[in-house]
């Protein structure tokens, strides 16, 4: 976890709670709509407010509302957030005026006498804002900064606020050694968080696996279906290895997603395997393998992330061994360009698997990260050739000079020679797969490019 003081936002939905959350950020990490109750789960970030740094807490709106609702559960999320933390803010609309559920949670949050509470009146800008910012003196939390996270203004008057709270709590400045060989690089880039998001099509059961991972109930979750609306990251350790688990909003077919928020939902999605090393397609077992997963799969691919699927609620399934039999033979079909894509069977609910997919996710991270050695793969390149010589191409041979890897985090290859654009791809494919199996690199997206030699004479 993050040595930094957690600093939690709280109020009635639909006040600015995100939209300070990202100004406090540096950039829209939230999802910020006019609709209220876009945010369900909370979300974390590093925040920096002059020379004060710490981590701050976007949550869900504070309502009224039987525990077993959706509202309910998200509250409960809400409360769990305060445990820990070096403060709060507690943010009103001041030109909305204070409501009676402003009143109730203010009682509530003086009960409770957790953390200190800075009140925020947000959307202060201009003359309205300012009078109804008056309106929040009447809470009782003392006086409030007038606070515009749209536009940027009042962040003197909130580090003010803060400042003596998380002043005696901020961490030690570590000085970076930059002499770092290669070899210590390599072992610093292994110790580093494993960077795994849990994508899939809604109600597959996304959140209630991490929340197993966690043995908590980290994220909201229930029977309706799209719960999780934005990308929720968390870090976590497993067996002592650090990782950012990122839970997403479920992924529709493109054609069914109509709705604005959840077209927002579906490229935060995206982004999020954007930034991910390891990414886990999580399949409902109940289901089996749909197109729609497919699509994810060539997706997570395209952007040359590392791909493992995980068939979910196998407690629950059916015929187990021809599901999985199947599912596996869908997956060799629909992913041709990929072979070797690592399948397991999970349970969020039971916990069933959930080790070895922890296991199977740092040793895929490995190899997707790993430099194959140049006398290995010089080796590699001319057993390759020889037990499957390049074809001739109008009657000319192709000549394969050499091969060298170019970067990793996708694994990507150049093989440099003459008159390679002739080469068909029925014999890149074979170089490919001879590359998975031989170098052990199956499951991987791989990247191979060809650099011919320009004839001086054209």
């Amino acid at each position: 976890m993050s040595p930094l003081p957690a600093v939690v936002i709280l109020g009635r939905p639909n006040v600015g709670k995100s939209t300070l959350f990202n100004r406090l950020i540096g950039k829209r990490l939230a999802l910020v709509d006019d609709q209220p109750g876009v945010t369900r789960d909370r979300r974390e970030g590093e925040a920096q407010l002059f020379d004060l740094k710490f981590r701050i807490v976007d949550t869900a709106g504070l309502e009224e509302a039987e525990a077993e609702s959706l509202s309910g559960r998200m509250r409960a999320q809400t409360e769990a957030a305060l445990e820990g933390a070096a403060a709060a803010l507690f943010v009103v609309d001041a030109r909305a005026g204070l409501t009676e559920g402003d009143r109730h949670f203010a009682r509530w949050l003086r009960q409770q006498g957790r953390v200190p509470i800075v009140l925020v009146a947000n959307k202060a800008e201009g003359v309205v804002g300012t009078e109804g910012a008056m309106e929040a003196y009447a809470l009782g939390l003392g006086d409030p900064v007038l606070f515009s996270a749209e536009h940027g203004e009042g962040l003197a008057d909130l580090f003010e606020a803060l400042q003596p709270i998380l002043d005696p709590l901020q961490p030690d400045e570590v000085q970076e050694d930059d002499g770092e060989d290669e070899e210590t690089k390599a072992q610093r880039a292994e110790a580093a968080p494993l960077q795994l998001a849990i994508v899939g099509r809604p109600n597959a059961g996304k959140s209630t696996l991490i929340n197993r991972l966690l043995s908590e109930e980290r994220l909201v979750t229930g029977p309706e279906a799209g719960i999780t609306r934005d990308s929720i990251a968390i870090d976590w350790a497993w067996q002592g290895r650090p990782v950012k688990l990122i839970d997403t909003a479920g992924m529709r077919r493109n054609a069914r997603v109509q709705d604005r928020l959840e077209k927002m939902s579906v490229a935060d999605t995206r982004r999020a395997i954007d930034f991910a090393e390891v990414v886990v397609i999580l399949l409902d077992a109940t289901l089996g393998l749909e197109a729609q997963d497919l699509r994810i799969a060539d997706q997570v691919l395209q952007e040359g992330r590392a791909l493992i699927v995980a068939l979910n609620k196998w407690d629950v399934a059916v015929d187990q061994s021809k599901l999985f039999n199947g599912v596996k033979a869908a997956l060799e079909d629909g992913l041709s360009q990929v072979k070797g894509v690592p399948l397991l069977t999970v349970s969020g609910a039971t916990g069933k698997g959930l080790d070895m997919l922890m296991k199977v996710a740092f040793e895929t991270r490995s190899a997707w990260t790993r430099r194959v050695p140049t006398a290995a793969l010089n080796r590699w390149f001319e057993a390759a050739l020889e037990r499957n010589p390049p074809p001739a191409a109008g009657g000319v041979r192709i000549k394969m000079r050499y091969i060298t890897q170019a970067r990793s985090r996708p694994p990507t290859f150049i093989i440099f020679g003459n008159r390679l654009d002739d080469l068909p791809d029925s014999y890149v494919r074979y170089l490919v797969n001879s590359m998975r199996e031989d170098l052990g690199l199956g499951g991987l997206p791989i990247r191979l490019n060809l650099r011919s030699r320009k004839n001086p004479f054209d």
